[in-house]
């Protein structure tokens, strides 16, 4: 019965979403949000007070995605309002009409370099806009990106997933991150060979993809090849390097045509834009990759200033907790409801306020914008973000209820977790991705999907005698795969191209590229 009930908002909420006649994700979510509460409480005997906290910390913890799609749409408005990306748009068209090597370029390769330098849901949210200014319709764009941001996901945010969401597991260490990173590169290159193609289909006609699957071959190897080869010396920047490397790699390929279909008819001469031109109109998204990466990489010791935690000012907020705000601007809420549950926000290291805020004034200031564009790009950002704030803040309640647990009373997670475990048994190797990508399902992140269910993949291992490296590399890349059908992500990115009620129909087909990729991961011999 505690499976059944652990799983029964998870089905409804699935069935709500994807029947003939959707119900949009901000009244499905706070649906669901509220059965769950009323579960814990009047079934799994929760403490009320630790479901109460539970409902705090999930209403604040959506801020961190709420803040980043608002700022990677105000990104967008102010590049579309200025001007910019009309420029960018024309320069991408001077390099190549071909829309598979369009698709490549930015939801492949430049996606990629974005998931290594920041993760947090970004690389959808900055490309699929661009794609859709380009022509592609949104939809299909929407989901497009979402399958394609799942191979650099293990090392996401300079390798947060790895180093930190496996990082904490016992005997877990250096040598044992860089072997779980390499293995699971390898298990990403793999689906690679098959997912963005899968991808492409959904955007594009089968056979304008098959007429140019040459090129698309040629882009997966330019970044998956220094994928692997970074992957075996570092656990932080193989998506980093990977990603900017193939994106140079595939422009020049398709201003060459190299492995592009030769089009019919005489194409029309593309206007050039001039470098300069270029340079300037472009900087929103290369000042905001170069921000991310200036403030991630450890070596630049820019990332201690903006998570400093000393404190700065504290006071009591009554039984709520204790409000803390540290010199480097990280809010912080601790023991909700003297649960010992806390909250924190880095408000200058989420990428929200840096880089997006910071970028898109600078853009202002270097495009010379008047205040009816600045009134505009603010007004438009706000009213596009009514409906996803309500989804969010639902959806991020229903995760934490769901990963809520002590030490005599499981998290529903973990019930689901352990019930797939015990049915499988000595198979588990055939199931390992699933639990990791029900983690990022559930939570939104590779990272909380390993630091869920990394011990319980971890123990299993260990009592069934198997490599618990690969047993954990099997666990990131699901979490990594799970990124397609997260509830979280797939709001994130309609809100981003203002789609209405297509979240049910989206998750209906990312599912299905979802489960092709765990088939691949768990048929490939990382062994040998």
């Amino acid at each position: 019965m505690d499976l059944l009930l652990s799983l029964f908002p998870i089905v409804l909420l699935i069935y709500l979403m994807t029947r003939k006649h959707a119900v949009p994700s901000y009244r499905a979510l706070p649906l669901v949000a509220v059965i769950l509460y009323i579960l814990k409480l009047a079934y799994f005997g929760t403490d009320p007070n630790r479901v109460n906290a539970g409902v705090v910390d999930g209403l604040l913890t959506a801020f961190v995605p709420i803040s980043i799609i608002l700022g990677a749409i105000f990104l967008f408005k102010t590049m579309e309002y200025s001007g910019a990306m009309e420029v960018v748009r024309r320069w991408l068209n001077g390099i190549t009409e071909n829309k598979v090597a369009q698709a490549m370029i930015v939801a492949w390769a430049f996606a990629f370099l974005i998931e290594g330098a920041s993760g947090f849901g970004t690389p959808a949210a900055i490309a699929a806009p661009i794609l859709v200014g380009m022509g592609f319709p949104a939809v299909r764009v929407a989901i497009l990106a979402l399958i394609m941001n799942s191979v650099p996901v293990h090392f996401g945010a300079v390798g947060t997933p790895g180093w930190f969401g496996l990082g904490q597991l016992p005997g877990i260490e250096g040598p044992q991150l860089l072997e779980i990173g390499f293995k699971a590169a390898l298990m990403h290159s793999a689906a690679a060979l098959v997912v963005p193609v899968i991808a492409l289909a959904f955007a594009l006609s089968l056979q304008e993809v098959r007429r140019n699957l040459i090129f698309v071959y040629l882009s997966i190897f330019s970044c998956i090849v220094p994928y692997l080869i970074a992957a075996r010396f570092n656990d932080e920047f193989p998506s980093v390097v990977a990603g900017g490397v193939g994106l140079v790699i595939s422009v020049f390929l398709a201003r060459h045509g190299i492995g592009l279909a030769k089009q019919s008819g005489e194409r029309e001469k593309a206007e050039r834009v001039a470098l300069p031109a270029l340079l300037i109109a472009s900087f929103p998204l290369w000042g905001t990759v170069m921000v991310l990466l200036i403030t991630r990489i450890k070596q630049f010791g820019i990332k201690p200033l903006l998570t400093d935690r000393a404190e700065w000012l504290s006071f009591s907020l009554g039984t709520l907790g204790d409000f803390q705000l540290s010199r480097a601007l990280v809010l912080s809420l601790e023991n909700i409801f003297g649960t010992g549950m806390n909250f924190s926000y880095a408000l200058l290291y989420i990428p929200a306020l840096i880089p997006f805020f910071l970028v898109s004034g600078l853009a202002f200031l270097l495009f010379r914008s008047g205040r009816e564009v600045i009134n505009r790009t603010f007004s438009e950002s706000l009213s596009q973000m009514k409906k996803p704030v309500i989804a969010l803040l639902a959806a991020l309640v229903f995760v934490k209820l769901l990963m809520l647990g002590t030490s005599d009373a499981p998290a529903n997670s973990q019930i689901i977790g352990n019930a797939m475990a015990q049915m499988v048994g000595p198979y588990w190797q055939f199931f390992a991705s699933y639990l990791g990508a029900l983690g990022s399902f559930f939570s939104g992140s590779n990272t909380v999907s390993n630091l869920t269910f990394g011990g319980i993949q971890l123990s299993i291992a260990q009592q069934l005698g198997l490599n618990t490296q690969t047993i954990l590399a099997m666990q990131s890349v699901g979490g990594g795969m799970g990124n397609m059908v997260c509830i979280n992500n797939i709001v994130a990115v309609c809100s981003v191209l203002s789609l209405s009620h297509k979240e049910g129909f989206i998750l209906k087909r990312t599912v299905v590229p979802m489960l092709i990729y765990g088939v691949i991961v768990e048929c490939h011999d990382i062994e040998d």
